[in-house]
This record gives C-alpha cells, sequence and structure tokens, in this order.
C-alpha cells in the first residue's frame, strides 16, 4: 500500500536532492515522492505547453495518492488545469513564490533561463495580481541554460545571482524556475529576490492527506 503524502513531477533530476533537503530542513517526516521526466519539458519546448498535456494527463492520473507538486515552471500551468478533471489537487511550484511577488510591489523583475518560461510566468504574475495594475518585466540570462545543461551549477547560478545584482528600478525579482533558487543566497542586491521551492514546498504539503 503507498503512504499517503506527496508527488513531485520534475524535467530535471537536479530537483530531488533540493526538495529532499528542504523537507528534511523543513518538513521531517513528510513522504515525497519523485516522478522525473525531462521528455516532458523537450516537448513543451519545442511545441508549446500543450503539447504535454497528454503525457502529462497519464502522469497525473496514477501519480496518487495525495496531491502533485509540479516543479517545472514551463509545464506548470499546463498540469495545473488538467488537475480538476482528474480529481488531482496540482500545485505549480511558483504560484506561491508570485503571490508574494504581488504582495511586495507592482515593479516585478522576471529572471529565468529558459524562454519557454517567461510567458507561464508572467501570465501567472497577472493571475495572481487579481487585477491590481503590475509592470512585469522579463529577462533571460544569458549563457545561464547552457552552464546548466552542461552541469556547471556553480557557473549557472552565479550567471543569475549576476544578472539579479544588475536589475535596477524594480519593487522585486522572482527567479523564474526552481533551479535557480540558489542564486537568491548568492545574490547582494537589496532588491528582494524571490525563489519557488521553499514556498512551494510548504503549499504543496499543505494539500497532502495527513498520517
Amino acid at each position: 500500500m503507498t503512504l499517503p503524502g506527496l508527488t513531485l513531477l520534475h524535467t530535471s533530476p537536479v530537483h530531488v536532492p533540493v526538495f529532499d533537503a528542504l523537507r528534511d530542513r523543513h518538513h521531517p517526516g513528510a513522504v515525497l515522492r519523485h516522478l522525473v521526466v525531462p521528455e516532458l519539458l523537450g516537448r513543451a519546448r519545442a511545441d508549446g505547453p500543450r503539447a504535454a498535456a497528454p503525457a502529462l494527463r497519464e502522469l497525473l492520473a496514477g501519480a496518487g495518492p495525495g496531491p502533485v507538486l509540479v516543479t517545472c515552471s514551463t509545464i506548470g500551468a499546463t498540469a495545473e488545469s488538467l488537475g480538476p478533471g482528474l480529481g488531482v489537487p496540482v500545485l505549480r511550484v511558483d504560484r506561491p513564490m508570485a503571490a508574494a511577488a504581488v504582495r511586495t510591489g507592482p515593479r516585478i523583475v522576471v529572471l529565468a533561463a529558459l524562454g519557454s518560461t517567461l510567458g507561464p510566468t508572467a501570465e501567472l504574475l497577472a493571475e495572481e495580481a487579481g487585477g491590481r495594475p503590475v509592470s512585469v518585466a522579463a529577462h533571460l540570462v544569458a549563457g545561464a541554460w547552457e552552464s546548466f545543461a552542461s552541469g556547471d551549477t556553480a557557473r549557472y547560478l552565479t550567471r543569475v545571482a549576476e544578472a539579479a545584482d544588475a536589475v535596477t528600478g524594480a519593487d522585486v525579482i522572482v527567479l523564474a524556475q526552481a533551479s535557480m533558487a540558489g542564486a537568491a543566497e548568492l545574490a547582494t542586491t537589496a532588491i528582494p529576490v524571490l525563489a519557488s521551492p521553499r514556498a512551494g514546498l510548504a503549499a504543496a504539503l499543505a494539500l497532502a492527506p495527513g498520517p
């Protein structure tokens, strides 16, 4: 019998130790199950996020019991839209971060390593703003994805942190991808830099049934 808990759907294996460490630090004893399916991101980048819907529907239907946290910002909205029809609580990892961003201030800068993340993140921020006026400036971090794809995580995070430190005229900086979280600690800017993993995990675990 599978214990109730939280299923995390990733498109890269690098997320697994990050969320396990957050669980150990802030939610000891929580049951996490990891599904790593890189093909979903490849399909979404090639043909748009909705192209991943058939595979997502199958994965979500078989993921239970309990809610699913989707850690890929590119496919998060598509996954969330499928949840109600399947009877599965689905949360995209960046939703709590987006909610915090619009509470922080109206001038939001989004940093991303992948262009496919920019549209979904901007739409999420507008959704969480709920009609409040916000200004979203989105920027791709030059060379970041290449560093990530080659396995040079240190260089990847350094590039993102440097991009954050170069931001001016913003109330808050949003790191669009969960893999960027470590850059928030490296950045020296006085502007708040928000990352998604910690808040997303806490919100998703709140949806999970107790033992």
